[in-house]
């Protein structure tokens, strides 16, 4: 039995976007709406920070100590820590208002993978409920050419890789499936796409890898965690004091405890807990988010 620590009630409506710094021991996630936020928690000495950002924010990847790459409903941007400055790098769907961007990570080479989706949101912030499968899976390269993956997605999520870095794992969350692909590091390809794993508790939202290349997906709605081996048969659920779990990381010195970011939840089994960040000490030892490497004019 684990145990699932409350870390930080922060109240977050749609927390998401969690990574996690090595180099700093500094934990990184969002609240995302129509004026996102970004937490930054330093795990060393518990200082905690709030950061107003200027659109809708959704994912994030470490490029320095001091710069992290944003995701958002424009395209791709750097964000400076310390002159809050927001640089846009390259649009992406600027043109298509409907859409947002969703997940995203950065691969062992530094490229960034990310999803788009109908946006839910209102001109007020209010939930608008997905219905269209507009988004698409982008991949921005090192040098900022941008490659359209997939199309027709719904809402995409799920963005890691195995630990040889030989396959990549995605989900649109819809549908409920994660799927496998063979993942050709070098050139940035992916090929033979297959069904991985399906779970009937909710659905499926963000996951992070561990060193045993087991799979930790988060359930939105479905109050768990689950951790599905590389065949992707279920190996373990955690579960949870709240309902709308979104996306987790491995952090700490040693890379040893589960971080995990969850949603307001305005249906039902409200608790207090909703929208809090949690920790959950593991036995497992998970693989840090790889590092940004697009080179910035």
């Amino acid at each position: 039995m684990v145990n699932v620590e409350v870390l930080y009630k922060c109240k977050n409506v749609l927390g998401e976007g969690i990574t996690f710094s090595s180099n700093n021991n500094v934990l990184y996630w969002l609240d995302i709406s129509n004026l996102s936020k970004l937490f930054k928690l330093n795990l060393s000495t518990d200082k905690k920070e709030i950061y107003d950002l200027p659109e809708i924010v959704t994912s994030t990847s470490v490029k320095s100590d001091s710069e992290l790459i944003f995701c958002s409903n424009n395209g791709l941007n750097l964000y400076n820590l310390d002159t809050f400055e927001f640089k846009r790098i390259t649009n992406i769907e600027e043109s298509l208002p409907l859409t947002r961007s969703n997940d995203g990570a950065s691969d062992a080479l530094g490229r960034f993978w990310f999803g788009t989706m109908q946006n839910n949101f209102d001109k007020n912030g209010n939930d608008i409920s997905v219905k269209e499968n507009i988004g698409k899976l982008y991949k921005v390269d090192t040098d900022n050419k941008v490659s359209i993956v997939e199309e027709d997605l719904g809402i995409p999520n799920t963005i890691v890789w195995s630990p040889d870095n030989s396959k990549f794992y995605f989900t649109d969350t819809l549908n409920g499936n994660i799927f496998r692909y063979d993942f050709d590091l070098e050139n940035g390809i992916l090929s033979n796409k297959s069904h991985f794993a399906k779970f009937n508790r909710g659905y499926p939202d963000g996951s992070t890898m561990d060193t045993d290349g087991c799979i930790w997906n988060c359930r939105y709605g479905g109050s768990c965690i689950v951790r599905f081996d590389p065949t992707g048969q279920v190996d373990q659920i955690i579960e949870m004091p709240v309902q709308n779990i979104t996306n987790c990381v491995f952090g700490g010195k040693d890379l040893k405890t589960l971080y995990v970011t969850t949603a307001s939840n305005k249906v039902s089994n409200q608790s207090d807990l909703d929208g809090s960040l949690f920790a959950i000490n593991l036995n497992y030892q998970g693989l840090e988010d790889n590092k940004s490497k697009l080179v910035i004019s």
